[in-house]
Formats: structure tokens, sequence, C-alpha cells
């Protein structure tokens, strides 16, 4: 080819060349898209959790014991006697209040309790066990049975106790003291006159 065919060749390429670049679009900007389930998620607002408040409780009020009523005053039989006439009671877990000038008062049973603070009586006669006896002066005392106990704010003239545990006491004085069993124990505020024991534990004095 001759050089005046090759260089018109040049110059119309070289014009297609630019042409082409001017009617080329222009650059977009790039715009990157995430497959769905993996676009980005924005944080969650923290939440802002209380503190825990103390609270002090105050203790609950004691309850307060309500003392049990007196044996032989509330809820007790009554029995007076006369001018020295007898008396008897019988029965188990029973409160008696004896008052008056008795003669012979005959407690049988178990667990029964007297209440003869305000009496006089010549003779107490108990057979039974448990027994609780609560007397002023007393002639005679006789107790056959366990347990018991027989307390006097004044003298006795005589204790017999046959059985076992019995206490007897005496503010005053015990004139005469006769004990057969174990381990009875007879006290006296005063002096203690004559005594006759049988058994094994028993104290006198």
């Amino acid at each position: 080819m001759s050089s005046r065919r090759l260089f018109p060749a040049i110059v119309a390429t070289a014009v297609l060349c630019v042409a082409a670049a001017g009617c080329a679009p222009t650059p977009q900007p790039v715009e990157t898209r995430l497959p769905p389930g993996l676009e980005a998620q924005s944080p969650r607002p923290s939440v802002a959790v209380p503190s825990p408040t103390v609270v002090t409780l105050s203790p609950a009020p004691s309850a307060t014991a309500v003392p049990a009523p007196s044996v032989g005053t509330v809820g007790a039989d009554v029995l007076e006697c006369g001018g020295g006439e007898n008396q008897s009671v019988s029965g188990s877990e029973r409160s008696v209040q004896i008052t008056g000038t008795c003669g012979e008062v005959t407690v049988s049973g178990s667990a029964i309790e007297i209440d003869a603070s305000t009496a006089t009586i010549t003779t107490l006669r108990i057979s039974g066990d448990r027994a609780r006896v609560s007397a002023g002066p007393l002639g005679s005392v006789v107790v056959q049975g366990n347990d018991g106990v027989v307390t006097s704010s004044a003298s006795i003239d005589s204790v017999d106790v046959s059985g076992d545990r019995t206490r007897i006491e005496a503010a005053g004085d015990i004139s005469a003291v006769t004990v057969r069993g174990q381990d009875n124990v007879v006290r006296s505020g005063g002096n203690v006159g004559s005594a006759v024991v049988e058994g094994r534990g028993n104290q006198i004095g």
C-alpha cells in the first residue's frame, strides 16, 4: 500500500475512535447489594436495667404468751364444807376448789388438782397417782399412790406415805412421819418429829 492511501486510513480511524469515546456512557457509581438475609442490621438499642431495690423488712412482733389460769381458781368445781363435814373427790384430770372447815377429804383417781388453801382439813386421804393438793393447816395426811404433791402453808400433824416419788411440804412443823416406798420427799419449814422410813432414796427433813 502506498503512503498516500495509508494516511487517510489512519486519520479516519482516529476520528472514529474520538467519536466513539465521546458517545461512551458516563460511569455510574457502583452500588453494592447483599443477598437477602445478609443485609447489615442496625444495632439494637441498649436497654437500661434498673438495679434491684433493697427493702428492709421490720421483724414481725413476737407473740405474747398468755399465762395459764391458776389451778383451782378458774373453771374448777367448788366444794364447801360446813361445820366439819366430810367431802370426797374422784375422777381424773379434774380441778376442785375446797373451802370451809372439813372433817375428812378423800381424793381418789388420777391427776386431780385440789385448791384447799382457804380451807381447814382434819384428815386428807389420797388414793391414786399424780394428785396435787395445795392446802392450809392439815391434821393428818395419808397418801397411797405415786407422784403426788401436797403442800401446806401452815403445819401438818402427821404424814403417812405408801408409794413412790411423793412430795410433802409444810411451811410449819410436821409432828410425825411414816414413809414406805422409794424416792419420797418430806420437807418441813420448821421441825420434824418422829420418823419411820422404809425404802430407798427417801428424804426427810
